[in-house]
């Protein structure tokens, strides 16, 4: 099965996060992501993931296609017109790339070249409208195009944000804009975790919530004070300062996450801080390998 049907299917699904590199060489990262072949559903591919300077997402995406990896290709409206969106869109479907997760995208100022000018010519929500659109056979503007693309469209939610009601807002928009998938933001707090899951049911559609195994206390407090909508409770930072392997240790508190989170959702996205050395260790210790 492809990744779209195995969304259908009711499968729960693993899938994992590889960025680009910043340069031209992909030797490093297709070594990575063949850590992961047969191992995962699906691969994500960031896009100038936290707005840092990396290639182009496609051809990464169309690498890993080669290598029998099938790709979920990340698009942020932050760097693009509606132009631009609209060509990268039509390239990736050319090259076979049929998986798109669509976001707005961090603001430059959070990354490396914090005085790039932002684009966000469109939002999130339009984005999955430009795509339903496309997959119809017509432009942005309703013009036709020479054929119909077949994009299997997600979108991303953060079910730590509050006030959740503002998180939900937006997430009914994007279902509505025809998201047909969501992955989450990284996911600590089982409780607020919990509590989304349930404000989501009646939207009916797949949620592979986001995992980040934990190097260090020191991580766990970036985390909380450097990304939006991720909160490490104090019990977990407390494990990590406490344990004798940090690492090791975010391996096992990762596994437990997964665990106590896998019969409220469809999946997990394994996000690491680094390379996936420690992702098939990791999936083995949760019991889905």
């Amino acid at each position: 099965m492809n990744f779209a049907e195995k969304l259908g299917s009711g499968k729960f699904m693993v899938t994992a996060e590889i960025s680009p590199p910043k340069g031209p060489d992909m030797s490093g990262v297709l070594e990575d992501a063949g850590l992961l072949k047969d191992l995962v559903d699906a691969v994500n591919v960031t896009d100038n993931q936290r707005a840092m300077m990396r290639m182009a997402p496609v051809a990464l995406c169309r690498k890993l296609w080669d290598m029998g990896i099938e790709p979920v290709m990340h698009v942020t409206c932050r760097d693009r017109n509606r132009l631009a969106l609209q060509s990268d869109l039509l390239a990736a479907h050319a090259m076979g790339i049929s998986n798109i997760l669509a976001m707005s995208g961090d603001y430059p100022t959070m990354g490396d070249q914090p005085g790039t000018k932002p684009v966000y010519d469109l939002d999130s929500v339009q984005l999955l409208q430009l795509i339903e659109k496309m997959n119809k056979g017509i432009d942005f503007q309703d013009g036709l195009i020479d054929g119909r693309t077949a994009f299997i469209a997600g979108a991303v939610a953060n079910p730590g944000s509050r006030p959740l009601d503002v998180q939900l807002l937006k997430l009914n928009k994007k279902v509505e804009a025809g998201a047909s998938f969501i992955q989450t933001q990284a996911v600590f707090d089982i409780g607020a975790f919990m509590e989304f899951i349930d404000g989501t049911k009646y939207l009916k559609i797949p949620v592979i919530a986001g995992i980040i195994p934990l190097r260090s206390a020191r991580s766990a407090r970036f985390m909380n004070e450097k990304i939006p909508g991720v909160t490490v409770p104090e019990e977990i930072i407390k494990r990590m300062e406490l344990a004798s392997d940090p690492r090791t240790e975010g391996l096992i508190i990762a596994a437990e996450t997964i665990q106590q989170i896998r019969p409220m959702c469809r999946g997990v996205h394994i996000m690491p801080i680094g390379g996936h050395e420690n992702t098939r260790h990791l999936l083995e210790l949760s019991g889905q390998e």
